[in-house]
């Protein structure tokens, strides 16, 4: 009880400090530009979890649980697609460019910039591309849904989310967080106004449900785009330089960025995989209604956790820059603090999760009340496991990462499978449970792996 009321009291007094600095902009050395890079994150987490709770609410009433379930099935689809448009080069962009910014080598950071812009042009216009001709006939061979409209104008939302994403990631580089703040805001306001409303007039005038869905997805990746051009209007000394003074990547360094990139994109699709298998299995055994159900507690989920994480990504240049030591003291401290505030909202939630359900969504989604209770042991694993996987990529270590991601995705769809397909002959309820099963045993599998993977890479 001494220990913890000890640590509690060094994390108070840690956030403390922290806030001063934020409150009197003292951002300097590697320090204040972690506290710099966390505090703009946060705020984007903040209105992006925050922005998105509300239209996944908003959106969920409007269309009612067998219309927000093919909603939610197609955006998975297209979100697994669009991992193949990215195979990891956002998180590898920015620790090469941000190293060589570190060491102030603007012409070499301009000139990974450019490398990895024509890798990603080709990736996205391939993969919209890819799965615009094959939108049919996911939804009516595998599906036997009426998304094949929603795939289609999910092709331009990949074209233009995927060219967005790139022009994050050197901002991140850059440690321009505040920019990505900016757009981040002007998208989810426009959004959470523009998409409900006309939902509510394209309902009113008895549009179809096939092509309601294709104009969420066509409005979404439209108001992406739109949200897009707050960037043109930020002005950074160096960053246009880095690009005009660029000087050429030679072989060797093609082949560190080729290993590196390798071992990131196993990452990146194992866990996009990872993150929708469980919707795209359930979308093949269960009806659309039972789909809303499972997605609107994992939606839950997801906007709580980034507020617990205390913006890891954020901390990923950063990492990247500073010593073993300093990193491994700014490990344990994050760890402490996510640990602690998870734990106290898992409580929160295992309490409260029926009451949440039926004011938030409305009694037609009560079925989601004891998925959620279930998924609340997630608030505590995936805010580590976010912080674990940075850790290994800011050290240059992702192999760690990605081969624990590999198994346990690997893990997360054989239970899949089997669970979903055995309990489906006792309702397709019980196959919903099966799948959130399959999702807590290999998230947990996976934090320890991690954890394990971490404790090795010390003692070496």
């Amino acid at each position: 009880m001494v220990n913890l009321k000890k640590e509690l009291y060094s994390e108070v007094h840690d956030l403390k400090r922290i806030w001063q600095r934020i409150t009197r902009r003292d951002f300097s050395g590697n320090t204040g530009i972690a506290i710099k890079n966390s505090f703009f994150q946060i705020l984007t987490n903040l209105t992006t979890k925050v922005g998105s709770l509300i239209f996944t609410v908003l959106l969920a009433r409007i269309l009612m649980p067998e219309l927000y379930g093919n909603y939610a099935l197609a955006l998975s689809t297209i979100l697994i697609f669009a991992a193949f448009s990215d195979l990891g080069l956002g998180e590898t962009l920015i620790r090469f460019v941000s190293k060589e910014l570190g060491l102030r080598n603007l012409n070499k950071a301009g000139a990974y910039i450019k490398y990895f812009s024509k890798i990603k042009t080709g990736l996205v216009l391939a993969v919209s591309l890819i799965l615009i001709t094959t939108s049919n006939f996911i939804a009516n061979n595998y599906y036997h849904k009426p998304i094949s409209l929603a795939l289609m104008a999910g092709g331009f939302y990949i074209l233009f989310v995927g060219f967005i994403a790139l022009i994050q990631s050197i901002f991140r580089s850059y440690n321009l967080f505040k920019s990505i703040f900016f757009r981040e805001t002007i998208f989810q306001i426009v959004r959470t106004i523009s998409i409900p409303l006309l939902v509510i007039y394209f309902l009113k005038i008895s549009m179809s449900n096939e092509k309601v869905l294709f104009w969420i997805i066509a409005i979404l990746a439209f108001t992406y785009l739109l949200s897009s051009l707050s960037f043109f209007f930020h002005r950074k000394t160096g960053l246009r330089e880095s690009l005009k003074d660029a000087t050429f990547i030679n072989n060797h360094e093609k082949k560190q960025i080729n290993k590196f990139l390798l071992l990131m994109s196993a990452t990146a699709l194992s866990g996009v995989f990872f993150g929708y298998i469980d919707t795209i299995m359930l979308g093949h055994y269960v009806s659309s209604e039972y789909i809303a159900f499972y997605t609107v507690a994992f939606s839950f989920i997801g906007s709580i956790v980034p507020l617990i994480s205390f913006s890891v990504t954020a901390l990923l240049p950063t990492f990247s820059r500073i010593s073993n030591e300093e990193l491994n003291s700014l490990f344990k401290r994050s760890f402490k603090v996510i640990s602690l505030l998870s734990t106290f909202i898992v409580i929160l939630l295992l309490i409260l999760s029926p009451l949440i359900i039926k004011l938030v969504v409305g009694p037609e989604y009560a079925l989601s009340a004891n998925i959620l209770r279930a998924f609340s042991i997630l608030l505590v694993l995936l805010p580590l496991i976010g912080l674990y996987s940075t850790y290994f990529t800011a050290v240059g270590k992702p192999g760690a990462v990605t081969r624990s991601l590999i198994i346990s995705t690997i893990i997360n769809i054989i239970l899949n499978f089997v669970l979903i397909s055995y309990l489906l002959k006792y309702g397709e309820i019980y196959s919903v449970y099966g799948a959130t099963i399959a999702t807590i045993l290999s998230r947990i599998y996976y934090f320890l792996a991690l954890a394990r993977s971490k404790q090795k890479l010390r003692k070496n």
